[in-house]
């Protein structure tokens, strides 16, 4: 009872903040109140964001994190940087990385272990693995882990500051 008088108080609130942005949301009456049928368009996306694969804790890595990761390399740990080859060349990796374009990612992962191999020089990573994928910016490394994620990657997480955050923090850390 006291859920219902609250949302008489919310569903209106909601419908001025929602009825320019969005069009058709059904409302109906039913003993003097008002009640939303169907969910505008703007909450069903926001539904949908929640239940994807979001950037919360389980899934980011810090710096220190990486560092740590990659200075003592546990078994079925990679880093895998999803820029394409020529901005390795032009601005750098990150050492110990593997290059997996984005692109390539969905396919690479799909791949035979011995293909992945000799296409890209090193052990594929199992579904089991924990793998952390980089990229720029952090943009592409989230929409890898999504990908992976799909593909049933248990053990997946992005590093969100990428080369830009990488290469600031070495070279700050290198004048000190």
């Amino acid at each position: 009872m006291a859920l219902r008088g609250a949302l008489r108080l919310v569903v209106p609130q909601l419908w001025k903040m929602t009825r320019r942005a969005v069009t058709g949301p059904r409302w109906t009456r039913q003993s003097g109140s008002l009640w939303l049928q169907r969910p505008p368009l703007f909450f069903q996306r926001q539904q949908l964001r929640a239940l994807s694969c979001s950037s919360g804790p389980d899934t980011t890595v810090t710096y220190e994190k990486l560092k740590q990761t990659l200075a003592s390399p546990e078994r079925g740990s990679t880093v895998v940087d999803v820029r394409e080859p020529w901005e390795l060349r032009e601005y750098g990796r990150i050492p110990g990385s593997l290059n997996v374009p984005l692109g390539q990612i969905e396919e690479a992962l799909k791949l035979d272990p011995e293909d992945f191999k000799q296409k890209y020089g090193e052990k594929m990573p199992s579904k089991s693995d924990h793998i952390i994928f980089s990229c720029l910016a952090g943009v592409r490394s989230q929409k890898a882990l999504e990908t992976a994620t799909s593909l049933g990657y248990t053990k997946v997480q992005h590093y969100p500051g990428g080369w830009e955050e990488w290469v600031k923090i070495e070279t700050s850390g290198k004048k000190n």
